[in-house]
């Protein structure tokens, strides 16, 4: 008896050991600083950038895709963001889009 508990526990533990760890799926972009921007890798990076890109875009009614203007606008929220590391990142771009 005391074996199939044994056993019985063991597979249990055996099977949620190695079920897949959650990745995060949310992110409150209006939360994240220009620190944990920076810290991030180049696709997190990218990705953001995208996204807010589109974001401010969308709040001036403007549905075209300057890419001349999302790399101006990536160079400068991110040198705004080296010396303001503390600032959210919706507001280094509110400061600095064009």
């Amino acid at each position: 008896m005391k074996r199939n508990v044994v056993i019985a526990i063991a597979w249990a533990l055996t099977f949620t050991s190695i079920a897949p760890a959650k990745a995060q799926v949310v992110l409150d972009l209006s939360l994240i600083t220009c620190k944990q921007l920076l810290d991030s890798d180049a696709d997190r990076q990218a990705l953001i950038g995208s996204w807010m890109s589109g974001y401010f875009s969308a709040s001036k009614n403007i549905s075209t895709l300057d890419f001349r203007y999302v790399k101006r606008n990536r160079a400068v929220v991110g040198n705004y963001c080296k010396t303001h590391k503390s600032d959210t990142v919706m507001s280094a771009m509110q400061k600095n889009w064009r």
